[in-house]
C-alpha cells in the first residue's frame, strides 16, 4: 500500500484517530460537530486496519508457506 493524500500512512491515520477520540471524550462539540468526528473515525480506523492487514499479507509472503509446526 501507498500513502495519498486521500489515504495517509498509518502512522498518520492513527495520530488522526487519536485526536478524534480525544476531541470526542473531551466532549463540547455541537451533535453536527460529534458525527462528523465519528464519520472521520470510522474511516481512519478502516485506513488503519487496511495498513495492518497489507502488513500481515506481506509479512505472511515473506515467511513462506506454514509448516506442520506452525
Amino acid at each position: 500500500m501507498t500513502a495519498t493524500p486521500e489515504k495517509p500512512t498509518f502512522e498518520q491515520a492513527r495520530d488522526e484517530l487519536t485526536d478524534v477520540v480525544r476531541r470526542l471524550e473531551a466532549g463540547g462539540t455541537t451533535l453536527e460537530e460529534s458525527l462528523a468526528l465519528w464519520e472521520r473515525g470510522e474511516t481512519l480506523a478502516t485506513i488503519c486496519q487496511e495498513w495492518l492487514d497489507s502488513a500481515r499479507t506481506r509479512l505472511d509472503a515473506a515467511r513462506g508457506p506454514a509448516t506442520a509446526e506452525d
